[in-house]
């Protein structure tokens, strides 16, 4: 500890002279300095080069080795007959990308936002075990994605162990990853299994933080179950709940580890998301453009920051009307 404590020593007087001079703001100042300096660096520096690039063409990578193009890039991810028909469109990849993406987030967001809380119900209960199940349930949120697409494709593969249990009861094999309604299911599922300790978790905190007066209350009045849920547990759990459906909406939409190393995108497209296009447009392709998997990832940005804003404004107007 001792070089801390020198440290501390030399830097006592000079913070000390800087607070007489420039008051709380200033010592306020001091500390978010270096925090905001990291951030500019690996956040607000890489998102306007990303924007600049979106504006450019040409396979470089070098952005002073790369022509202006302006608006072209957009106007190529954009230009469509019928935004509904992905074959109508120039980048027909990208809109069946947006249309999979789409597909993805209503289903996983749905189901996650269920499991969640009905795991979370659970485990707020008196039950034996109730620690170790809380760690069995968070458990997953600690695997690297790529694990859990590797575990998943493993169960899920021709010769895995969901086959095997089939197999067993009777049935014939099935090839899972193959089919494109089972391909995206499980990328649903999977997805889901992954992440829904983490949300849980968020809803079992809030769930411990109603007061236990109000279901005492409850029960004396002999209040059947469904009715303290829905008067009591899901008002007291609504900025819980908004906090959950604001991150897995964005995770949701940000979906390509699990989905890539379990199905690659396939089987065709059927489990190609925004991101993986993105990735496979500017870095993976041999005829790679860096300017329009820029102006795409731009495009599911600004995207992203028009749900969240949906979401916290119909949050907040609910809140307000259960004031009233």
């Amino acid at each position: 500890m001792l070089p801390f404590v020198l440290a501390a020593r030399v830097l006592e007087p000079v913070l000390a002279l800087w607070q007489r001079r420039t008051g709380h703001a200033g010592m306020i100042a001091v500390f978010l300095i270096p925090n905001m300096t990291i951030f500019g660096i690996f956040v607000i520096v890489p998102l306007v080069l990303n924007l600049l690039y979106s504006f450019t063409g040409g396979a470089e990578i070098l952005l002073e080795q790369r022509p202006w193009v302006g608006m072209q890039q957009y106007e190529r991810l954009l230009d469509c007959q019928n935004h509904l028909q992905p074959m109508t469109c120039r980048e027909d990849q990208f809109w069946r990308a947006v249309h999979n993406t789409a597909r993805f987030v209503l289903s996983q967001v749905a189901l996650m936002v269920t499991v969640s809380m009905i795991t979370a119900l659970i485990l707020n209960r008196r039950i034996a075990g109730r620690g170790l199940w809380r760690a069995v349930f968070f458990f997953p949120v600690l695997l690297s994605p790529v694990v859990v697409g590797l575990i998943w494709r493993w169960i899920l593969q021709r010769e895995g162990l969901l086959n095997l249990i089939v197999v067993r009861l009777g049935g014939d094999p099935v090839i899972w990853l193959n089919d494109r309604f089972w391909a995206f299911a499980a990328a649903v599922g999977v997805s889901t299994w992954a992440h829904m300790g983490f949300y849980t978790l968020i809803l079992l905190a809030g769930l411990q933080a109603i007061p236990r007066d109000l279901y005492e209350a409850a029960e004396m009045d002999a209040t059947p179950p469904s009715r303290v849920f829905w008067r009591i547990t899901l008002p007291l759990l609504g900025p819980n709940l908004a906090v959950v459906l604001v991150l897995a909406l964005i995770r949701a939409v940000q979906i390509f580890d699990e989905a890539y190393v379990l199905t690659g995108g396939g089987p065709g497209t059927a489990t190609m998301f925004m991101t993986q296009y993105i990735y496979e447009v500017g870095f993976a392709s041999f005829l790679r453009n860096p300017g329009l998997a820029a102006a795409a990832s731009i495009l599911m940005g600004g995207l992203l920051v028009v749900l969240t804003l949906i979401q916290l404004a119909l949050s907040r107007r609910a809140e307000r009307m259960r004031q009233r």
